[in-house]
């Protein structure tokens, strides 16, 4: 069957945007393509710096033919009626419908047959469509064209079953890019153009053109260029996957060449190195057999030299030479300052005008992490103090002025050469951590005291100015700081009274910058200034109501959080709802272990047997009370009053099963707990076989009730069983 291939021939795209506008073009055509009724087997698309390509295999010659039916009038109906509908369809005569019967009668049907139409007249319109439609991230103009496209645009290469499409793409008044059945090669390497006529064709001529056209065979080059580079010096390539992924996009002739790092700046922190390398100038770090960095590094070249690329390599090594010696000014200079005198400076860093300076929040974050050191064994809390004190103060040296990515690791360097502890310095390199899912997680206790203070602070001052992250909007990363708390808090199984920290640090927060006064704005120009900040006078219960709402609030974001954190274990989503909404628990480590022993009791068939049982209950007692207009919930239950042998039994196994159950969750035995409850499961299976709830006895019924009711507060008490799905 027919074949289409498309490219689209510009200059060079940024490697970050290659990947999601390969896969945008491939699924804007085939959404077009089903649209127009053209049928294919697949689409593949490939990317390069210079060109979007696409191929779509299996099309048919032309548009199946298709029949519209439209109902329209009954036969009987009013003139006006039948008029309109002539009019509606452009029909001149009614005798153009057909007549049909139907169950309600007899009524006029228009059909119409449409004869599908050759694909290659459908393909121009529907590529020029998917074309335009096409987003970038950032696009622009040139010349006087009104058309946006990431890069100028040179070429639309278009060819269905091994002939061209005729068509264009308009890019402004009077200019157009005809479709067209050649390309070019590598812009210096094979620069002519050539002919292609089908994908096959295409590949196979871009190839021998020095250009290979697929990301993943690219890549696949680079690698083993790479090692191969790297095992004739005895190396091996630092593992770096965003970075090849970068590369691979970067290129279109993968040439790998070996350069080295002139020996002078080795004694920089190999964090140092590796950055330079890797932000600027998107090189491949080496490392030795022991894997401490060497003195060489990786360039993915785009060209093939006479030489070999020595000349390649050599400037590269000029380019990286001039680039270390600024981190060799930077380092030496920032140690001139002690990190500890670094740190008043924060006070002209606004961290948010509305929540003071990073002086500020240190001062925020250092009572809190000597609060947290308290419940973590093994933090000594002067060494916290002394963490938090320093934890910001990189931020104010040139290094990381230079690269923001080495925040944190610059403190630790720089406390380190101050003569701190190294506990102490640890701790202000991992502060920031984790930063998402695959980050290392901080283990050491003064690190785990600093991360969850900085980060607890963050999410606590964002909620008392009520920026909240709303729908997709999270421009403060606060969802990533929760999960960054919750990652710290059960990986290391703290035991945290979360809604006291919350609440803690929404006093401090309410006691430095919540009241009226002047507040000087730091910063040159119009930066700064000063901002009158009036606030009705403030009571302590003001303080704390306004506290516990926050905490309140903000464990209800973290159980969202825990969801997605625990989504990839298999936890289900509804028993930690129905754990969180028993109230009162902060405590992450005891309600994952609840979580955990609830999932494995209703996997039981004790359990999965109560939890029918309780929705049976909870669904009589709930229509009941809204019939009667009266609570059973919490209501005394009169045990004179259960007469049957069956609701006796049930009586006292509730009784039983209440204090056992409760005993039990004072000592954190969860498993007993639920053996607890599971031996409700024969007596109500009993009683709902036996008794009948609503009897003509008015007291029995109403006793009755409270016994299904009383069912229903004995298994809340481990988790709240209206919850639970299934």
């Amino acid at each position: 069957m027919p074949e289409l291939l498309l490219e689209l021939l510009s200059e060079e795209i940024p490697a970050r945007m290659q990947a999601r506008a390969a896969e945008d073009l491939r699924r804007g055509v085939t959404e077009r393509l089903t649209g127009a009724g053209l049928a294919f087997e697949e689409a593949r698309a490939y990317v390069t710096p210079r060109r979007l390509a696409l191929v779509v295999t299996g099309l048919p010659a032309k548009q199946p033919d298709t029949q519209e039916e439209k109902k329209g009038p009954r036969l009987d109906a009013p003139e006006k009626a039948i008029q309109g509908f002539l009019r509606g369809n452009n029909l001149t005569s009614i005798d153009q419908a057909e007549v049909r019967e139907t169950a309600k009668g007899s009524f006029y049907f228009l059909v119409r047959k449409r004869k599908g139409q050759a694909s290659a007249k459908v393909l121009p319109g529907i590529l020029v469509e998917a074309i335009q439609a096409l987003t970038w991230p950032k696009s622009m103009r040139w010349g006087a064209n009104g058309f946006t496209w990431v890069r100028p645009l040179h070429g639309v290469t278009a060819i269905f079953d091994g002939k061209k499409l005729h068509g264009s793409l308009a890019l402004g008044p009077g200019v157009a890019l005809a479709f067209g059945n050649s390309t070019v090669g590598h812009r210096f390497l094979a620069p002519k153009k050539f002919a292609v006529t089908s994908f096959a064709d295409y590949k196979s001529k871009l190839k021998a053109a020095k250009v290979i056209l697929d990301p993943a065979e690219r890549r696949a080059v680079i690698v083993k260029q790479a090692k191969q580079k790297a095992a004739r010096a005895k190396l091996a390539v630092r593992d770096d996957p965003a970075l090849l992924d970068e590369v691979t996009g970067l290129v279109e002739w993968p040439v790998v060449l070996m350069g080295r790092i002139d020996p002078e700046f080795m004694d920089l922190p190999p964090e140092v190195l590796t950055t330079s390398m890797r932000a600027h100038q998107k090189y491949l770090a080496l490392v030795d057999e022991s894997g401490a960095l060497a003195d060489r590094f990786l360039v993915v070249a785009n060209m093939e030299t006479a030489d070999q690329g020595k000349e390649i390599a050599a400037g590269n090594e000029r380019v990286l030479h001039a680039r270390l010696a600024d981190a060799r000014f930077f380092w030496d200079q920032d140690r001139k300052i002690p990190l500890a005198a670094r740190a008043p400076r924060l006070g002209q860093i606004v961290f948010h005008a509305k929540l003071g300076t990073l002086d500020q929040k240190i001062d925020r974050v250092q009572a809190l992490a000597v609060e947290i050191a308290g419940h973590i064994e093994g933090a000594d809390q002067d060494r916290v103090r002394s963490a938090a004190r320093l934890c910001k103060a990189d931020l104010t040296t040139g290094m990381v002025g230079e690269f923001p990515e080495l925040q944190g690791i610059m403190g630790r360097y720089y406390a380190l050469a101050d003569g701190a502890h190294a506990e102490v310095a640890d701790a202000i390199a991992e502060h920031y951590a984790p930063l998402g899912p695959h980050d290392a997680c901080p283990s050491a206790p003064v690190s785990v005291a600093l991360a969850l203070a900085d980060k607890i602070d963050t999410l606590v001052g964002f909620w008392a100015i009520d920026e909240k992250p709303t729908g997709s909007k999270d421009p403060y990363a606060l969802r990533r700081a929760a999960l960054g708390v919750i990652r710290l808090i059960v990986e290391n199984g703290l035991r945290l009274p979360l809604r006291e920290l919350f609440q803690q640090s929404y006093e401090w927060i309410d006691r430095h910058l919540f009241t009226s006064g002047t507040y000087t704005m730091p910063g040159p120009g119009q930066l700064g200034g000063t901002m009158e900040i009036t606030e009705p006078p403030r009571t302590p219960e003001d303080t704390g109501k306004r506290g516990t709402e926050i905490a309140g609030d903000l464990l209800d974001f973290f159980a969202d959080r825990l969801k997605v954190a625990l989504r990839e274990r298999g936890v289900r989503h509804d028993l930690i709802s129905a754990v969180f909404a028993v109230g009162g628990e902060d405590d992450l480590v005891r309600l994952l272990a609840r979580v955990a022993a609830l999932e494995a009791f209703l996997k039981t068939e004790d359990g999965a047997n109560l939890l029918v049982a309780y929705q049976r209950a909870a669904n009589i007692v709930r229509i009941e009370e809204k019939r009667d207009k009266l609570r059973y919930h919490g209501a005394e239950l009169a045990i004179d009053q259960l007469i049957e042998e069956a609701e006796r039994s049930l009586g006292l196994r509730v009784f039983d099963s209440e204090v056992a159950a409760e005993q039990a969750l004072a000592a954190e035995d969860f498993t007993t707990a639920m053996a607890a409850l599971a031996k409700l499961r024969g007596p109500v299976d009993d009683f709902f076989d036996r008794v009948t709830v609503n009897t003509d006895n008015p007291e029995l019924r109403a006793n009755r009730l409270r016994l299904l009711a009383r069912i229903g507060a004995t298994l809340d008490q481990v988790a709240d069983f209206s919850k639970i799905e299934g």
